[in-house]
């Protein structure tokens, strides 16, 4: 990576945006403080390349000689031992050697054969000896591999750490190489643990085997995949991370990871980490948490520290080590396991600890500036992906953002924070607000349209219906808030036909095309919504009995073909492949909306050259509509949400081929007119003038 370089076109803000302008002097303190650190990293450390390496030099090292060298960074520690199998647990009898700066190193020689002391897969733990003399165990926060004991062990519920050093021969080399990133992102959003149907907790193997084929066979072209950083509650969703550089090992061992990742690559997935740096667990024995045996370390001390919402810790974003340690983590999932591209998590909940989140953002720019926000947290992502970037530029970024950050999807020399995308966090919760509180004839097609084209111009945006959030427990996918019980007894193609069924299976196509359409610059389904998965989420826990009736997927529901599933899940499909081969999500054209009429609940627009029409009316069917068209000639309907094959009535005969007339309607140069039937949605491509 090149040192730092200035490059800077941040003018290209306030002329892409004048309402920038008058925030111009924070925009470039917030970049300076970025190139600051850029700077102290060059001087200091020689450069990101090396700084990001941090764990190369931290944690337990097992040397081409047979000996060992450990190192921690525990700046309130009076004291580090290291324990484990080698030494029959003798807390003190291996003594780390402190370094400035908070570090402490221990260096082990080769045993008296020749042999390493320290052999692969034993068990290990830093004794920590407190400012009051006090003794406590910790894992290592650059632990690769800790596991919790089963329950037949009696061993409690703490973690272990476990060294991970296979022989040469034993350790698993890719195969694959990594796909490019796809210039339309159709993202499949995923959770090992719960990819399976069967009453436990799926293997990083079994996603392989079984998962990905559906994935490819779906037209997805990348997985943003869940709660891969080691979380000790199962029931967090991954979200209370313990162990930042740690796979996940309820679902198996590094190894197994890797091999899922390179069968993803073996079939063309772009393979994204859901990546969260947004905060940490509280957890003491499993996690960063108090680790040097004070309330700071890795956090700030004091009220900024705590999530209170989240009862978590929050970074000190200030701290060398700490920022040493994050950027290493990033990096450390991309060399280590050739994870792609990643998803910050709780990116919003960073950039503004002190305003009021739970009171919404209004969209005036005063919100985005100022005390309001956390600019420790802003450069800290700034510079995170500007290292990213700079590591490989096949990365894809993603911020989980609901606030609408003016910059915050603008490149590091525009002085932005650097992401690819945002989440259009408002999308979703649109859509679950409607069904939730809205009789279908009173839904605001209008306020419909808004909420699915609000977003900031060269900022783009992956758009969803829903992703794993509506499916938590408390709330409730798409599908059954549509069909709720209706799903447990009339899904059979044999049963007796039922309206409320088939009012669903209408509305999640329509649902889902005009998001994927007009929503943003690319798409996200959560694992089993494209099918209607019905229910709604729920780990085990003490308060379910430890069930996992909520917490799998059951695939059987779709590849039943006796079923109704698999009428959504076609529908899945055809979008993506239609969006495969017209590439309305890559391409440089947001969509113009032509028409959109309360009564009539009927939706027209133009993207990428083709024409979506959507009838979300609940009786009303219309033969000859008219509807605007900007480019004269020959369409035919590539998507038809009434075909059989997707569970529809058959009343609109695909192959029709739609002739424009030169007279110009809803401010297109041309229109020509359609047949649109309640509850249908028709995608339109040009096939000849």
């Amino acid at each position: 990576m090149s040192k730092v370089k200035s490059t800077d076109n941040i003018e290209q803000l306030f002329h892409d945006d004048p309402w920038l302008k008058p925030f111009e002097g924070e925009i470039r303190r917030r970049h300076d403080i970025v190139k600051d650190w850029m700077k102290v990293i060059e001087e200091s450390e020689g450069g990101l390349d090396n700084f990001s390496q941090g764990y190369r030099y931290y944690g337990i090292h097992i040397q081409a000689d047979n000996s060992v060298i450990a190192r921690e960074w525990a700046p309130g520690a009076k004291q580090l031992y290291l324990t484990g199998d080698f030494n029959n647990w003798q807390w003190l009898s291996h003594e780390f050697k402190k370094l400035p700066f908070g570090k402490w190193e221990l260096k082990m020689p080769p045993a008296e054969d020749g042999s390493c002391q320290i052999k692969h897969m034993s068990e290990v733990k830093v004794i920590v000896r407190r400012q009051d003399d006090q003794l406590v165990d910790r894992l290592s926060p650059w632990a690769p591999y800790v596991v919790q004991p089963p329950k037949s062990a009696n061993q409690g519920t703490n973690y272990k750490q476990y060294v991970w050093h296979p022989a040469a021969h034993e350790k698993y080399h890719f195969r694959h190489k990594r796909p490019k990133a796809p210039r339309s992102l159709r993202i499949y959003e995923c959770h090992v643990g719960i990819a399976t149907e069967n009453y436990e907790i799926g293997s990083y193997k079994n996603f392989a085997d079984n998962v990905i084929p559906r994935i490819v066979r779906q037209g997805y072209n990348a997985i943003q995949v869940m709660a891969i950083m080691e979380h000790a509650y199962y029931a967090s969703f991954g979200y209370q991370v313990t162990s930042f550089f740690a796979a996940s090992s309820r679902c198996g061992t590094p190894d197994e990871l890797k091999y899922m990742i390179d069968v993803a690559h073996k079939h063309g997935l772009y393979v994204m980490l859901d990546v969260v740096h947004s905060h940490a667990s509280k957890n003491v024995q499993d996690g960063l948490n108090q680790f040097d045996g004070t309330n700071a370390g890795f956090f700030h001390d004091g009220p900024r520290g705590e999530h209170t919402l989240w009862d978590s810790r929050l970074f000190n974003y200030t701290e060398f080590e700490v920022m040493r340690f994050l950027i290493s983590n990033l990096r450390w999932w991309h060399d280590e396991y050739q994870f792609d591209g990643y998803r910050f998590d709780g990116v919003t909940s960073m950039l503004y600890h002190s305003h009021g989140i739970a009171d919404g953002f209004s969209g005036n720019y005063n919100e985005y500036f100022g005390l309001n926000v956390d600019t420790d947290s802003f450069v800290y992502l700034a510079l995170a992906n500007k290292f990213l970037h700079d590591l490989d530029s096949n990365v894809v970024t993603i911020a989980e953002d609901v606030s609408g950050m003016p910059t915050l999807c603008r490149t590091f020399n525009e002085g932005g924070a650097g992401f690819d995308y945002r989440l259009a966090m408002a999308i979703p919760d649109k859509w679950i607000k409607v069904l939730k509180e809205q009789k279908d004839e009173d839904w605001e097609i209008g306020n419909i349209v808004h909420t699915l084209t609000n977003r900031r111009w060269k900022e783009k945006t992956v758009a969803y219906a829903e992703s794993h959030d509506q499916a938590l427990v408390g709330d409730k996918t798409l599908a059954f808030w549509l069909m709720d019980k209706e799903m447990y007894s009339h899904m059979s193609t044999l049963s007796d036909q039922s309206l409320i069924i088939d009012r669903g299976i209408a509305l999640h196509k329509l649902i889902r095309l005009i998001t994927n359409g007009l929503g943003g610059e690319a798409y996200l389904n959560f694992m089993g919504n494209e099918f209607g998965h019905p229910e709604w989420l729920d780990f085990p826990r003490i308060g379910n009995n430890e069930s996992f009736h909520y917490c799998r997927r059951q695939w059987s529901l779709v590849d039943n073909d006796l079923l109704k599933y698999k009428f959504l899940n076609n529908w899945d499909r055809a979008m993506n492949f239609a969006e495969e081969k017209y590439g309305w999500l890559s391409k440089n054209d947001a969509g113009y909306v032509s028409w959109k009429h309360e009564d009539d609940k009927v939706i027209v627009f133009e993207r990428c050259g083709l024409v979506f029409v959507i009838n979300f009316h609940n009786f009303k069917s219309f033969s000859d509509y008219k509807i605007g068209v900007e480019v004269p000639g020959k369409y035919n309907i590539i998507l038809n949400s009434d075909a059989p094959e997707f569970g529809g009535f058959n009343r609109v005969d695909s192959g029709l081929v739609h002739h424009t007339f030169a007279e110009g309607y809803a401010g297109r140069r041309n229109h020509m007119c359609v047949y649109i039937p309640s509850r249908t949605a028709f995608v339109f491509a040009k096939t000849s003038d």
